[in-house]
């Protein structure tokens, strides 16, 4: 029977965290009572997770009707469970959470009244990070290229922990991008923003999965996906090549036909040709990394692979 109250929508990817879900899901249920106004629904995105994750969430959806369950067929990475959660949400605001503590779900209560306001993006911006010097650095290195070369105005903590207006959701399910940042996708759309900042508190259960590699791949994935500043890079290095390589060229002749300088040995030109096979090699690496996405975009694969839904 309909209740005419608001309905809250709470998007959760999980991957091996069967440490966190004993703490998360309660904790995420205790909202309730600060949202007396609303009906929550819980959307937990299994992406792949080969430890008891799945288990422990069927558990608690036996006595809890507003949790659903998305089975992905493997694991195909946060931004794609992401993706998958939005496909199945219901509510007329949608949070995204992850499901390791390290954002405290509380601070929903000041992003849906500042969306109560009208505000259909709301961003819970970092302050401060409660993590190793290295993660820092990586991160606030991340979000500095991205203001700088992508997407001017970038908040410099960056997010992933968001409450979107159900219109916003709508907009994001019809671009299907692969190989994309969903964070940078939200920021992109260029609708109005509000922000709350917080500090992201330290992982408390489990080890992070959220490893170098997929760091970089989402590195890699924001540039492309946003910036033509490695194609911009390609050109000006290109010119400047191209111009001291002829500057280089005409010195050359001139010491030759006058008698200057000798011409030099091998050691000059090995060099020469050793740098030049280096940033020839990094340029195919970068024109490489927009064909393949490009081949992945024509393809048309899905980004992600329901396997069952526990509704």
């Amino acid at each position: 029977m309909p209740t005419g109250k608001k309905k809250f929508s709470i998007v959760v990817p999980i991957y091996f965290n069967s440490l966190n879900i004993p703490t998360t899901v309660p904790r995420l249920q205790n909202l309730q009572e600060l949202f007396p106004n609303f009906e929550l629904e819980f959307i937990f995105i299994d992406d792949g997770s080969k430890d008891n994750s799945l288990d422990l969430l069927l558990q608690f959806k036996q006595s809890d009707p507003r949790i659903k369950i998305i089975k992905l067929s493997k694991n195909f990475g946060s931004m794609s469970a992401i993706q998958a959660g939005l496909h199945h949400v219901t509510g007329d605001c949608v949070g995204i959470i992850s499901a390791d503590l390290q954002d405290p779900p509380e601070l929903f209560v000041d992003m849906v009244a500042s969306w109560a306001k009208g505000n259909k993006v709301i961003l819970a911006t970092r302050s401060d990070r409660e993590e190793s010097l290295s993660q820092k650095v990586f991160a606030n290195s991340y979000y500095f290229f991205m203001d700088k070369l992508a997407l001017k105005g970038y908040p410099p903590g960056g997010f992933d922990f968001v409450l979107l207006d159900k219109q916003i959701v709508e907009e994001l399910n019809q671009i299907n991008e692969k190989n994309t940042n969903i964070m940078s996708l939200i920021f992109w759309l260029g609708h109005d923003r509000d922000s709350v900042t917080y500090v992201r508190q330290e992982r408390k259960l489990g080890k992070s999965r959220w490893t170098l590699s997929k760091k970089i791949k989402l590195f890699v994935d924001s540039f492309v996906s946003f910036s033509y500043a490695p194609i911009r890079f390609i050109s000006v290095v290109g010119f400047i090549t191209a111009f001291l390589s002829f500057l280089y060229g005409i010195i050359v002749i001139i010491n030759a036909i006058t008698g200057v300088t000798s011409l030099q040995g091998w050691t000059t030109i090995v060099a020469l040709v050793t740098f030049l096979l280096g940033l020839i090699m990094i340029i195919l690496g970068i024109i490489g990394e927009y064909l393949w996405r490009i081949l992945d975009e024509s393809r048309k694969r899905p980004s992600f692979i329901i396997d069952e839904i526990f509704d």
